[in-house]
C-alpha cells in the first residue's frame, strides 16, 4: 500500500474538495505543506500576503464568492493570532472557511514550546469547529470533516492545527470522498401554511438575507415577487440579493436605514425572514421588533436551526436551505398585484432615500457613489471595510447583480482591500472596487504589494477624512467637545501607492471624479484614488456640528 506524509494526504484532501486558492504568510511550522503544495502549483495558486489577517480576510472573500471553503495557512502562534480577524468575520458573515495553522511538535505540547498556543481552547468560540491532528492517519479524515463542516446548515470558519512532525510522519495513503453540501427543502405542510399566512396579509414585507444563496433562485424569486407585488428588504451588508433597481426593492437593513423602511417594517403585519438571522444591526439594536410581534407576524426561514428562536419567537419556522425555500415559494400561486399599493409606495421611499445629498465639502460622496452606478458594469465587485464613509457606499451605490457585495457583517476595519484583491484573483474577468477610510485603509494597506505582485487590477478609492469617523461621529454626540484618538495624520496616499508600483490619483472636488475613475480603469494594475473629504460631512445628511449641538 501507498504511504504519504500528512502534509501530502492534506494537500490531497484540498485536491479532491476542488480548492484552486490558498491564501497564506509563509512559515517555518508548515514548511512541509508549502513543499507538498509546489508540486501542485498548476491546480492551486498559493498568494503569499503581507500580513496573516490580510491573508485570512481573502479567504473570506473568496468562500463567500464560490459558496465552498476559502482556505488560508499561517504559521502558529502570532500568525494565528493575527489571522483570528478572518475567523471572526467568517463566522458572523456565515461564510465557509478552513484556517490550517502550524502547531509545534507533538512532543513538545504543554510545555508553552516557542509561539504554542491551545488552538481549540482559542478558537472554539470563534470558529464552527476547531481541531488539532494527531496522527498523519487521520488527515484525510478530519480535513474532509472539516471541509463538510463549513459548508452544511449555517456556513462558517473551521480551525486546524498541524503539528509539524506530524505534517513529515508517513502513513497509509486513505481513499478521500469529497463531502458535498447537504440542502434540506421545506416541508409541504410549512408551504402550505405559509401561502395561506401570505394570502390573508395586507401589509406583508420579504427580508433577505445569509448565504447559500443561487443565482438562480434569486432571480426566480425577484419575478415571483414582481407578479404579486411584495416589497423586499435586504439584511445588513446584503444588498447584493436582490437587484436594487427591481420594482420591490424598498431598502436595506443595515446602519443608518432610511428611516420610513423602519416605519414600514414596524407597519407589517407578516414578516418573512429569508436567511436572514435579524441580528443586531438589521434590527436595530434588537429594538425593531418585540418578541410578542414576532410571535404574530414573523415567519423564519433559516439552514441553521439554532438560529431559530434565538432571539426572537416566530409564528412560523422552517430549518431549510434558501434557494430550495425560494423555489418553492414560486411554487404559491398569489393574485397578481396583490400587495401593489403598498410595495409602490416602499419603493418610491428607496429611490428617494437613494438620491444624493448636499454637503458641506468639495468632495461629495454621494455623488462620486451614484457616478459608479452609471460608469462600472452591472456585474462588478464593490468591496468595503468598515467606517462612516461605508454609510455613503451603502446608501448611493445601488448593486444589480447577485455577488457584488463584499462587506462584513462583523464590522471589521481592514476587510475591504484584501476582500478586494482577492476577489479580482478569484474573478479575474470582472471589475473589482475596494472602499476604504483612511483609517481602514492603513489597517490592510500592505497588501497593495500582494495586489502588484500578482497584478491584481483592483480600484482602491481611499476616502480621507482625518478621522476614525464613526468614532468621532459618536464622541460629539455623546461628549461634545472633548476629542480624543480619533484625530488621524495621515501619509501622502498617492506617493504610498505609487511606491509599491500602483497608479494613483487624488480627487479634491466631485467634478475631478469620473476622469480619474476612467484613468484608474484602464491603468493596466492595481489603481488608487485618494478622495480628501470634509471631516464635516461625517455621515448623509449629517455634520459634526449638527451632532455637537443636539
Amino acid at each position: 500500500m501507498a504511504v504519504m506524509t500528512g502534509a501530502q494526504m492534506l494537500v490531497r484532501v484540498l485536491l479532491a474538495h476542488g480548492v484552486t486558492h490558498v491564501f497564506c504568510v509563509p512559515g517555518e511550522s508548515y514548511l512541509a505543506v508549502l513543499d507538498a503544495l509546489a508540486d501542485v502549483k498548476d491546480e492551486i495558486t498559493v498568494i503569499s500576503c503581507r500580513h496573516e489577517a490580510g491573508a485570512a480576510n481573502m479567504a473570506v472573500a473568496h468562500g463567500k464568492l464560490t459558496g465552498r471553503p476559502g482556505i488560508c495557512m499561517v504559521t502558529r502562534g502570532p500568525g494565528a493570532t493575527h489571522a483570528s480577524v478572518g475567523v471572526h468575520t467568517a463566522r458572523q458573515d456565515s461564510v465557509p472557511m478552513i484556517l490550517f495553522v502550524g502547531q509545534v511538535a507533538r512532543g513538545q505540547k504543554g510545555r508553552e514550546a516557542f509561539q504554542e498556543v491551545d488552538y481549540a481552547a482559542a478558537f472554539g468560540p470563534l470558529a464552527k469547529w476547531a481541531v488539532e491532528i494527531d496522527a498523519a492517519g487521520r488527515v484525510a479524515e478530519l480535513v474532509g470533516r472539516a471541509f463538510s463542516t463549513a459548508v452544511q446548515g449555517r456556513a462558517g470558519p473551521v480551525v486546524i492545527a498541524l503539528p509539524e512532525d506530524m505534517l513529515r510522519e508517513e502513513a497509509p495513503a486513505a481513499p478521500i470522498a469529497p463531502s458535498a453540501r447537504a440542502v434540506a427543502a421545506p416541508s409541504p405542510p410549512f408551504v402550505a401554511a405559509l401561502a395561506g399566512r401570505l394570502r390573508a396579509a395586507e401589509r406583508p414585507l420579504m427580508i433577505l438575507g445569509g448565504t447559500g444563496w443561487t443565482a438562480t433562485a434569486l432571480e426566480a424569486l425577484a419575478a415571483w415577487a414582481a407578479e404579486a407585488g411584495l416589497p423586499i428588504a435586504l439584511s445588513f451588508r446584503r444588498k447584493d440579493l436582490l437587484d436594487n433597481d427591481h420594482p420591490c426593492y424598498a431598502g436595506d437593513l443595515g446602519l443608518g436605514p432610511n428611516p420610513r423602511l423602519i416605519e414600514r417594517v414596524r407597519a407589517c403585519d407578516l414578516v418573512i425572514a429569508l436567511g436572514a438571522r435579524l441580528g443586531e444591526n438589521p434590527t436595530q439594536g434588537y429594538g425593531l421588533f418585540t418578541p410578542d410581534r414576532t410571535a404574530e407576524a414573523l415567519v423564519h426561514i433559516h439552514s441553521g436551526a439554532q438560529e431559530l428562536g434565538r432571539v426572537w419567537p416566530a409564528s412560523l419556522a422552517a430549518v431549510a436551505d434558501v434557494s430550495e425555500t425560494a423555489t418553492a415559494l414560486c411554487s404559491i400561486p398569489l393574485p397578481k398585484a396583490r400587495w401593489e399599493d403598498w410595495r409602490a409606495a416602499a419603493r418610491r421611499e428607496a429611490i428617494a432615500f437613494g438620491e444624493p445629498v448636499s454637503v458641506e465639502g468639495r468632495v461629495n460622496l454621494s455623488e462620486v457613489f451614484d457616478h459608479l452606478n452609471s460608469a462600472l458594469p452591472p456585474d462588478a465587485i464593490v468591496c468595503n471595510g468598515a467606517g462612516n464613509y461605508a454609510a455613503w457606499l451603502h446608501r448611493f451605490y445601488r448593486h444589480r447583480r447577485f455577488g457584488t457585495q463584499l462587506a462584513p457583517t462583523s464590522g471589521a476595519m481592514g476587510f475591504g482591500v484584501p476582500a478586494a484583491i482577492a476577489a479580482k484573483i478569484t474573478a479575474p474577468g470582472r471589475e473589482v472596487v475596494a472602499v476604504a477610510g483612511d483609517g481602514c485603509f492603513l489597517m490592510s494597506g500592505q497588501e497593495l504589494a500582494t495586489a502588484v505582485q500578482y497584478q491584481a487590477g483592483v480600484i482602491f478609492l481611499v476616502v480621507d477624512n482625518g478621522s476614525y469617523g464613526t468614532i468621532r461621529m459618536h464622541q460629539e454626540r455623546d461628549y461634545p467637545g472633548r476629542v480624543m484618538a480619533t484625530d488621524l495624520i495621515n501619509p501622502d496616499f498617492v506617493a504610498y501607492a505609487r511606491a509599491f508600483g500602483a497608479w494613483a490619483t487624488r480627487v479634491e472636488d466631485t467634478g475631478q471624479f469620473p476622469a480619474a475613475l476612467r484613468d484608474a480603469r484602464v491603468a493596466g494594475g492595481p489603481a488608487l484614488i485618494h478622495l480628501k473629504t470634509d471631516i464635516q460631512d461625517i455621515a448623509p445628511g449629517r455634520t459634526l456640528r449638527s451632532l455637537a449641538g443636539a
